[in-house]
């Protein structure tokens, strides 16, 4: 599957700091299919990491091929991290966020929601916001993005590499918190 289009202002995509971020609200990246491998996911020009925003959607997107197939979803994951690897410890945290809700990432695309299985309508997007707590220290950025199955925005940290100018996924953890059932799973539905 493929990353075919990415709105906001038509602008050339270029390294930018945490500082740049400032202004910016909200990010929305629209997906005619998933990327299901690696290199379809490399093959973007989104991959490229230089927007953080971007790096965050393709995370999520990432640990949607997870729930289908972890190997892959680990390689995406892997990609995605830069320099640093899934831990062991990573690798069991995703063990077991996903042995009974991998659904849980789905619900962060348009159109999920605990009724319709978080079932995403067509085209696939999701939408990533920044806020005034998003900016940090040191090259770190913390975005946000809403699950339909949660009352609050969920928090995903990336940090920047100077040296390149990415963006790397840091933190996910909270983007994995649990979420209302889907209906489907709900004994009291």
């Amino acid at each position: 599957m493929s990353f075919l289009s990415k709105n906001k202002q038509a602008e050339e995509t270029k390294a930018r700091t945490a500082a740049d971020f400032a202004a910016i609200e909200k990010e929305t990246f629209v997906f005619e299919e998933f990327p299901t491998t690696l290199e379809a996911l490399k093959a973007r020009p989104e991959a490229a990491l230089t927007d953080p925003f971007a790096a965050a959607a393709l995370t999520v997107a990432a640990l949607c091929v997870y729930a289908e197939d972890r190997d892959t979803g680990i390689e995406m994951l892997n990609f995605l991290k830069g320099p640093t690897k899934l831990s062991v410890f990573d690798q069991q945290f995703l063990k077991d966020r996903f042995a009974d809700k991998d659904y849980v990432p789905a619900s962060y695309f348009d159109g999920t929601s605990p009724d319709n299985d978080y079932t995403p309508s067509e085209p696939y997007s999701i939408t990533v916001c920044s806020s005034k707590y998003s900016l940090a220290a040191d090259g770190y950025i913390t975005l946000f993005v809403k699950s339909s199955g949660a009352d609050t925005q969920r928090q995903i940290v990336l940090r920047n590499k100077p040296s390149s100018g990415q963006w790397f996924v840091w933190n996910y953890s909270g983007i994995l918190s649990d979420i209302r059932t889907p209906v489907k799973d709900n004994p009291w539905a």
